[in-house]
C-alpha cells in the first residue's frame, strides 16, 4: 500500500526534476548567448540575513508572510461568500436566487483588475477599509463567486432524501448543514476547491498594484534596485510553485484520509 502512494510521488519528483534541469540548461544557454551574467550568490541575502546572533527574514521572506497572512484571510471570506451564495441559489426564494445569480455573473464576467481599483478608489474609502482589508475582500469576492458554483454543484449532488431523513429525525436546519450535508459536500468538492485556493494564492499577486508589499511587490521592488530580473523572479516563481504544491499534496492526503474514512 506504501509502496503504491510513494511510486507516483517519486515518479513526479524525476519527470520535475529532468524539466528543472532542462529549463536550467536552456536558460543558461539563453543568458549566454545574451552576454548576461548570472548572479545568484546574491539572491539569499535577500530571503534573510545573521544579525546579533539571529536570524531575520529579508526582503522575499517577509513579502511571502504578508501574501500568506493575505491569502488566509481572503480564503475565509472565499468560503464564506462561496457557501451563502451556494444557499441562496439553491433556495426557494426568488430574491435570494435573483441576488445571488447577480453576484455571481457580475464578478466572474469583469476583471479581477478592475474590480480592485473600484474597490480601492471608490468603495473603500466610503465605507472605510485599509489597504489590506480592500485587498483581502476584493479576493474574497472574486473567488467566492467561483466557489459558489462549486459548492451549489456539490449540494446539487448529496440526494434529496437525506435531507428528508435530516427532517424526520427532528435535526434543524442548522446541524442538517452541519452534520450531515456539508461534510458530504467538502469530501465531493474538495480537489475544485483546492484548484480555487491556488488560484487565490496566484491572483493574490495582484493587488501589489495597491502598493502593498507581499511577495510579487517585494520582488520588483529588489529587481528595480539590483537589475536582477531573471535570479530575483525566477526566485519568486519558484517560491510560489513551492506553497502551491505544498497545498495540493496537504489536499491530495487530506483526500486520500478522508476516502478511507469512508471506506472503514
Amino acid at each position: 500500500m506504501i509502496f503504491k502512494i510513494i511510486k507516483p510521488v517519486l515518479s513526479a519528483i524525476l519527470q520535475i526534476a529532468l524539466v528543472a534541469i532542462a529549463l536550467a540548461w536552456l536558460l543558461n544557454s539563453g543568458a549566454e548567448a545574451m552576454g548576461y551574467r548570472w548572479q545568484w550568490e546574491r539572491v539569499p541575502d535577500y530571503l534573510a540575513f545573521y544579525e546579533d546572533g539571529e536570524w531575520w527574514p529579508a526582503e522575499l521572506l517577509e513579502g511571502l508572510i504578508v501574501t500568506i497572512k493575505l491569502s488566509a484571510l481572503a480564503l475565509l471570506f472565499t468560503l464564506l461568500f462561496g457557501l451563502i451564495t451556494a444557499l441562496l441559489k439553491t433556495s426557494n426564494s426568488v430574491v435570494g436566487r435573483a441576488i445571488a445569480h447577480c453576484y455571481v455573473e457580475g464578478i466572474r464576467n469583469t476583471p479581477l483588475l478592475v474590480q480592485i481599483y473600484l474597490l480601492y478608489f471608490v468603495f473603500g474609502p466610503i465605507i472605510g477599509l485599509d489597504r489590506f482589508s480592500t485587498a483581502v475582500f476584493a479576493l474574497a469576492l472574486f473567488q467566492g463567486a467561483y466557489t459558489a458554483e462549486i459548492l451549489r454543484a456539490g449540494l446539487n449532488s448529496v440526494p434529496k432524501g437525506q435531507f428528508e431523513a435530516c427532517r424526520s429525525i427532528g435535526l434543524s436546519r442548522f446541524y442538517t448543514y452541519y452534520d450531515v450535508i456539508l461534510p458530504q459536500v467538502v469530501r465531493r468538492t474538495l480537489p475544485p476547491l483546492t484548484n480555487e485556493v491556488v488560484s487565490l494564492i496566484k491572483n493574490s499577486s495582484i493587488v501589489s498594484v495597491m502598493a502593498i508589499f507581499d511577495l510579487t511587490t517585494e520582488g520588483r521592488n529588489i529587481v528595480a534596485e539590483t537589475a536582477m530580473p531573471f535570479e530575483i523572479w525566477f526566485t519568486v516563481a519558484a517560491i510560489y510553485l513551492a506553497l502551491t504544491l505544498t497545498l495540493s499534496g496537504f489536499s491530495a492526503w487530506l483526500e486520500y484520509r478522508l476516502s478511507q474514512e469512508k471506506r472503514s
